[in-house]
């Protein structure tokens, strides 16, 4: 077989893309990261109509452009959780402010090949609004976060993804030091609010990016 690596990610993507098409979302495909926030830009915009916009923590997000490319548009209403020197109480206000807005984006920390998304989260305003409170919500996914269950998928959160986001956000818990959770009582601990998405209600309003690249943590 020509390009068994293609041929494998392919296939992954297609059966994870079925299922979640199944459980109501709406999902788009992309080649990489560019092609993943042209979708957003070109077709999640203008077929959401938009006029506000918000986000929530993801790496994945920002890796694309998104971030940038957002925040240029003068004719959308942005609300920048990620800008630089706001103090604590605003920055918690941005997060509330954001939860109302017309299109919220963000990543996940992993999606099932039976159709669910599954996150963990330190303050909860990420998992908030996915559950509720944005008219639409746009999910981008690397391919890396896609897991054959849900089982797989809250081991790849706490095994995986809360360490490394620890270390990231220079957070003093013993994940940050041993790379392994020790389900900690730190002050720190950003493994506090889990969410397993099961179905988008109502259908369509959360939009699955799948993306044919290894994105985000």
């Amino acid at each position: 077989m020509e390009r068994p690596t293609e041929n494998y990610w392919q296939l992954r993507l297609e059966k994870t893309r079925k299922a979640l098409e199944a459980n109501n979302f709406q999902v788009y495909t992309a080649e990489d990261g560019s092609a993943a926030a042209r979708i957003v830009m070109d077709q999640i915009l203008p077929e959401t109509g938009a006029r506000s916009v918000s986000w929530g923590g993801s790496g994945t997000f920002t890796s694309t452009g998104l971030y940038d490319t957002l925040r240029r548009r003068s004719d959308l209403e942005i609300i920048d959780t990620f800008e630089k020197d706001l103090s604590d109480t605003e920055r918690i206000e941005r997060r509330r402010r954001a939860l109302l807005v017309d299109l919220f984006v963000t990543g996940t920390n992993a999606v099932t090949e039976t159709g669910l998304l599954v996150n963990l989260d330190m303050i909860g305003n990420r998992v908030a609004a996915i559950t509720f409170g944005p008219k639409n919500v746009a999910i981008l996914v690397g391919r890396n976060k896609i897991v054959p269950d849900l089982e797989e998928a809250m081991m790849r959160v706490k095994g995986y993804a809360a360490p490394v986001n620890a270390m990231r956000l220079d957070k003093k818990t013993p994940c940050a030091k041993t790379s392994y959770c020790e389900d900690c009582n730190s002050p720190d601990r950003i493994c506090n609010h889990w969410t397993i998405t099961e179905k988008a209600f109502p259908k369509g309003r959360i939009k699955v990016v799948l993306i044919n690249e290894s994105l985000g943590i």
